[in-house]
């Protein structure tokens, strides 16, 4: 009895790490393939990129980023939540894409830089309860505590002070954009009486409409300029410039020349209200459409033949 034993115990001890197959139920509905394949990659493959469609905003990251702290987006990727996917493998996330690559950053690196405002940062805390990023969490409230005396501006308006800070900042915008350039110290020539006046009303239009459309539209001041440029709008969509005012002439007096800056306020209202058509706000406002150019337009905004024709055809200067 003892020999027959024996010789069975080296077959167990061999067998050990071998699958063990569990009966599964008939009625028993089928597991979530997505769910499957995720938890499968993320086994074997970590630094395998995934495309995550967060709200309408497409995100590229690796496996690897996703379930490298203890969080919700651990669970989704390591297959113990169902996740979804569109026809094209865009994984889908019911939330807003606003704040989802500052979450990314902080999964990559374990620190990330907050939003200035206010209302931004908790924004953010809202998203990183729901994707349960405690470290994030932490940091966006004690970013608020910190922010509780503090009285945020209602707008900000940019003061470029380089070249090539202006062309950063026009080309990495996704807002139209209406640029004021004044200069007084240039005095080549003398000043007509009126031009004093109406620099500053241009100065107090730039306000006002800077905070009648502050978040519709990126409004800057440029203090350096050209020497020649005294006053002038440039207004800019789609990265590129789309209209320039220029409201300054050179007028000849009796015995010399003279320099005369005008107000034209109309035709800076009329321009402002034009860069508002390049908003990225999927679709057309055909409200507006038909204000500013006195017809209605097609339902599609610009397409790349207009656009090439516009681009041609160069800004409107006045």
């Amino acid at each position: 009895m003892s020999g027959e034993t024996h010789t069975r115990l080296p077959s167990r001890t061999t067998t050990t790490n071998a699958p063990v197959a569990v009966p599964v139920p008939a009625n028993m509905p089928p597991a979530n393939t997505t769910a499957q394949a995720a938890a499968a990659t993320a086994t074997v493959s970590p630094s395998k990129y995934v495309k995550l469609n967060v709200g309408g905003a497409l995100y590229y990251t690796t496996l690897d980023t996703l379930t490298k702290q203890d969080n919700m987006l651990r669970a989704m990727f390591s297959g113990r939540m169902e996740v979804l996917t569109d026809s094209e493998g865009w994984i889908l996330i019911d939330r807003s894409g606003k704040h989802f690559g500052t979450i990314l950053n902080y999964l990559r690196d374990g620190y990330v830089a907050l939003p200035e405002s206010r209302r931004d940062i908790s924004e953010l805390l809202q998203e990183a309860k729901y994707y349960l990023a405690q470290g994030l969490v932490e940091l966006s409230e004690v970013a608020l505590e910190k922010k509780k005396n503090e009285v945020d501006p209602i707008c900000r308006v940019p003061v470029i002070t380089s070249a090539r800070e202006e062309h950063q900042l026009i080309s990495n915008s996704n807002k139209p954009i209406v640029k004021l350039l004044y200069n007084r110290q240039n005095n080549k020539y003398s000043y007509t009486s009126n031009s004093d006046d109406n620099l500053l009303k241009n100065i107090e239009l730039f306000d006002k409409l800077s905070l009648r459309f502050n978040g519709r539209v990126l409004f800057v001041k440029d203090i350096i300029g050209s020497n020649e440029e005294i006053c002038c709008w440039t207004f800019y969509g789609d990265g590129h410039k789309v209209a320039e005012i220029s409201c300054t002439s050179i007028v000849y007096a009796t015995e010399k020349k003279q320099t005369k800056v005008e107000f034209p306020e109309a035709r800076i209202y009329e321009e402002t209200l034009n860069t508002l058509l390049y908003e990225n706000r999927g679709g057309p406002d055909d409200e507006l459409m038909q204000a500013t150019c006195g017809s209605p337009r097609r339902a599609h905004h610009s397409s790349d033949d207009e656009r090439d024709e516009r681009e041609h055809r160069g800004p409107r200067k006045y």
